[in-house]
């Protein structure tokens, strides 16, 4: 019965309801009267203004028939479905219009399950409520309108407990009709749980989680935890399963490609509860929906929405102590980084290195940390690219990390898998410089921990974490170098050889060998220079730690252009008519080769280290600084000191110390007791391993380094009285080097020489260095190698040498130390700011160079009176300071180059004339063409 001043939307609303009395019979459907429906609808997509009074009339409706619902009442209940079904048939039907509608429909959805939580249909018609307006909202109302983000968050959040419930479904249909298996397979609610994911996909394929950026934290935070549990309650073995039909395959076509279609295009997903004849879903669906959740919400995230997509994942997990299960976050960091989007794969290591290091300061590990470090781990070794990842920043923290750890306790669990991850930043190369990049900075801190050695009076455990350090880093160096050079091992054999060629660019990039990783620039002897002296450190444990990083180097690192040539997969010695350059030999045999300058050195360390055993365990830390050295290279100082004595400490420079440290091991040996003293058995055995590892991977090299010492050291232990067991040692290394240079140049009479049992005391004779010369010069390949006569080739292996010689290797005859080896007192280490290393293809090793042109900039710079700083091509060498440059760490202050002055005040006037007249504009010449084109312009009359 209508009353007379009823409006128009309220008569069309209440024809849509069955009469009281027909309620209960309007099972099992409860739909509304379908042409009534159509009336309804039809009249409120013509009169869209009506939309705001037909929902807050339908609200009202919802708000009543839901507390009495609650109460137990069935007509209610009835009444309720049907009210729920008109809502989404105006949302449906009134698509462009559904943002008028909005806040009367989400707060229906909202009360509706505030009040019926439990009733598996009612749960289920607001769920298709909900999915319809998340299909056509365009998510405006969300963070704009604070009463509405309040409510909606509020459903978001019913509907993700729904989907994480343990509460066993409660359906009334199916009550009577369930068997034992069925009863079983309900305990953990499977019906609830899939009710639950399908209002969080809606949400998840909605306007309203993307539109306002402030919200989808939030929104994030909320439908993130649903999806972690039921993954992490599912085995990994299903996972592994399930993932590749999630990938491969869309839940619905509409849901795959939501955000390109228009509104009006857009269907809403339809949840229906049952099924005659089912028994219900099993667990293994729910763990689908899951996925299927967890791969729309990367696959559509932008770099910052990644990122608060991890922090959220973070809270969730701490929330629900989920770090206790190492393989599930694994599992997770790297699909995380798999199904994200291409350029924004960086965002994931990212951040999970700055959560870990937010932990490093915890005085015990923590199953936190430990996970983090394997998911760090797990995604560097993964063979998904990452553009734009931050390597040098990446390695930094990593190394900070370590090195804060090692402080804590030497022996911390926490070391191994910190090396682990510093290890598997060599698997990712996108540039060619990267790992002598990313190995400069490992070599770095162990400069500054080697040099800084005085020892914190308020930690007894000083030096065993500074050696614990230093040992980490060594690990990490070869972790490093390994992990870059494991692609070139796996090789294709057999029938992967016949179809490589037929695989495609894009396929191969995944599985194969990256193509930077064979073209990458091997980290230079100049950089390696500065970790020789850890072959004298004081600790056998550092030594024997730094012997196998050194010799994984020789073998498997250091470039060696012009050693060997391959025949049929056979290496052999290059000769000199095998395409050997005459020039390169000159080189080799002055020395002025990098490499060879790095051999002299080993060698020299090498023959300290044997004949001075104690000097070298013996070597006193450096005291010029309070601080602990660990503080010191993590780039933290908590000593009580001055600022002034720390501004002096720090002036003093970290290569002079080098120097000095140097400058003592070759006056003690020069000036102390001449008599050989018995070292470590391990020292004799890693000097032996060195030896024969330059001999065999350096060939041409190797043999003029070893030579000249093996005979100072023959004549060192014939000449000076000893330790017995020190003689017979050095005997026998001196047997298995000449042994390695015999096989590696083929000389069948060198090999009859050295073919004696070990030595076991100090009156047997061991080889005969003279007639090993001898032998050696007379042989053909040597000669062929080195293109010398029998004379000259004897004259260069037999000169004079001692280990100052070696070490001091000076081809322009100064008297200084000059650490670079390179003679221009520039670092090989040259720190570059952040800022210059996120350009593209950029690397250390081309921003050092010296030799580039001028330009715009140099001309701005002279104006601003900083030309001498920039370009080294405006003034001479003695000038350069390195007052302005910055460093890799991001304003460390352990890592900073030394503040120096310059040798003379340059005039900003003069610069700037300078840059003038090197670009061919001032007075002396007005044709700027002929400026602009040297080339083109006559040379002028010498």
């Amino acid at each position: 019965m209508h009353h007379l001043f009823t409006p128009i939307h309220v008569q069309l609303l209440n024809a849509c309801y069955p009469p009281a009395s027909a309620l209960l019979t309007a099972g099992p459907e409860y739909a509304p009267s379908s042409h009534e429906q159509s009336r309804l609808t039809y009249y409120a997509s013509n009169h869209p203004g009506k939309l705001a009074k037909l929902g807050s009339e339908v609200e009202k409706r919802i708000r009543t028939e839901a507390k009495k619902t609650r109460a137990g009442n069935i007509r209610a209940r009835a009444s309720l479905l049907i009210s729920l079904a008109i809502l989404r048939s105006l949302a449906t039907e009134c698509r462009s219009d559904v943002t008028l509608l909005a806040p009367s429909l989400v707060a229906s959805v909202n009360v509706t399950l505030s009040s019926v939580p439990s009733d598996l249909e009612v749960v289920s018609r607001a769920a298709s409520v909900f999915t319809a307006w998340t299909t056509y909202t365009n998510g405006r109302l969300v963070g704009a309108d604070h009463g509405f983000t309040e409510e909606y968050l509020s459903v978001l959040q019913l509907f993700a407990n729904l989907a994480c419930s343990d509460n066993a479904d409660q359906e009334i249909r199916n009550r009577y009709a369930l068997n034992y298996c069925a009863l079983l397979q309900r305990l953990i609610g499977p019906r609830t749980r899939l009710i639950g994911f399908a209002a969080v996909a809606g949400a998840l394929h909605s306007e309203a989680l993307y539109n306002n950026s402030r919200q989808f934290r939030t929104q994030v935070s909320i439908l993130l935890r649903p999806i972690l549990v039921t993954l992490f309650q599912t085995d990994i073995a299903t996972i592994d399963d399930l993932t590749p039909v999630v990938k491969d395959t869309t839940a619905s076509p509409q849901l795959g490609d939501f955000r390109t279609r228009p509104a009006v295009e857009r269907r809403a997903a339809s949840i229906h509860i049952h099924i005659d004849g089912d028994l219900g879903p099993s667990f293994k669906e729910v763990s689908e929906a899951a996925l299927r959740s967890l791969f729309s919400l990367l696959s559509h995230a932008s770099g910052p929405q990644l990122g608060n997509i991890m922090q959220s994942a973070f809270d969730n997990l701490d929330g629900m102590d989920g770090w206790v299960n190492d393989r599930h976050c694994c599992w997770l960091a790297r699909k995380t980084t798999e199904w994200a989007q291409y350029q924004y794969r960086y965002v994931v290591p990212t951040w999970l290195v700055e959560k870990l290091m937010e932990t490093q300061d915890a005085s015990a590990v923590t199953p936190l940390q430990t996970t983090l470090a394997s998911m760090v781990a797990i995604v560097f070794q993964s063979p998904i690219p990452m553009i734009n990842l931050s390597s040098s920043d990446l390695i930094s923290n990593l190394l900070t990390l370590l090195l804060r750890r090692a402080s804590i306790s030497p022996n911390d669990p926490l070391l191994p898998s910190i090396v682990v991850c510093i290890s598997s930043l060599g698997c990712h190369i996108y540039y060619s410089d990267q790992i002598q990049d990313l190995t400069a900075e490992v070599i770095n801190r162990l400069t500054v921990l080697e040099v800084q050695t005085i020892l914190d009076s308020d930690n007894p455990n000083s030096q065993e974490s500074r050696s614990a350090s230093i040992r980490g880093l060594l690990r990490s160096l070869c972790g490093l170098l390994q992990k870059a050079n494991e692609p070139l091992h796996h090789k294709p054999t057999g029938s992967h050889t016949k179809r490589a060629s037929s695989l495609s660019r894009e396929s191969t990039k995944f599985d194969g060998v990256p193509e930077l990783a064979t073209r990458r620039t091997r980290v230079s002897p100049e950089v390696w220079q500065d970790t020789l002296s850890l072959i004298c450190n004081g600790d056998i444990r550092v030594r024997n730690e730094y012997a196998r990083t050194l010799i994984y180097y020789i073998t498997g690192e250091m470039p060696k252009h012009g050693e060997y040539t391959e025949v049929d997969g056979i290496k052999k010695v290059k000769q000199l008519n095998e395409g050997m350059q005459p020039a390169n030999i000159n080189r080799f045999l002055t020395s002025e080769d990098a490499g060879s300058k790095l051999l002299d050195a080993i060698h020299g360390y090498v023959f300290i280290q044997v004949t001075n055993p104690r000097l070298a365990s013996d070597n006193p830390p450096y005291s010029g600084s309070p601080e602990s050295p660990v503080d010191r290279a993590t780039g933290s100082n908590n000593s009580r000191s001055s600022p002034s004595r720390r501004s002096q400490s720090s002036s003093k420079g970290l290569r002079a110390r080098k120097a000095s440290l140097l400058g003592r091991l070759t006056h003690a040996t020069s000036t102390q007791d001449p008599s050989i003293s018995l070292g470590s058995e391990d020292d004799y055995r890693n000097v032996s391993n060195i030896l024969v590892a330059v001999q065999e991977s350096l060939p041409i090299r190797g043999l003029l380094s070893a030579v000249p010492m093996l005979l100072q050291l023959d004549a060192e232990i014939n000449r000076n009285a000893g330790d017995g067991d020190a003689v017979v040692r050095i005997k026998n290394i001196i047997l298995d080097t000449w042994s390695a240079i015999a096989k590696t140049w083929d000389c069948p009479e060198l090999t009859r020489l050295c073919s004696i049992a070990p030595l076991n005391s100090p009156e047997q004779p061991g080889v005969d260095c003279s007639q090993a010369l001898d032998i050696l010069v007379s042989s053909p390949s040597v000669r062929g190698s080195f293109g010398l006569s029998k004379d000259l080739l004897r004259e260069r292996l037999s000169r004079p040498w001692s280990p100052k010689s070696a070490l001091y290797n000076f081809p322009d005859g100064s008297n200084h130390y000059d650490p670079s080896m390179r003679g221009d007192n520039l670092s090989p280490l040259l720190k570059i700011s952040p800022a210059l290393m996120q350009i593209e293809n950029m690397s250390m090793q081309s921003l050092t160079r010296s030799n580039r042109g001028l330009g715009v900039t140099d001309l701005r710079e002279a104006l601003e009176g900083r030309g001498a700083m920039s370009n080294p091509n405006l003034t001479r060498p003695a000038s350069i300071s390195t007052l302005d440059h910055s460093t890799m760490t991001n304003g460390d202050p352990a890592l900073r180059l030394t503040l120096t002055r310059s040798r003379t005040k340059r005039n900003a006037q003069g610069d700037v004339r300078d840059v003038l007249t090197k670009l061919g504009i001032g007075k002396q010449n007005n044709n700027l063409l002929k400026a602009s084109f040297p080339a083109l312009s006559k040379p002028s009359p010498r």
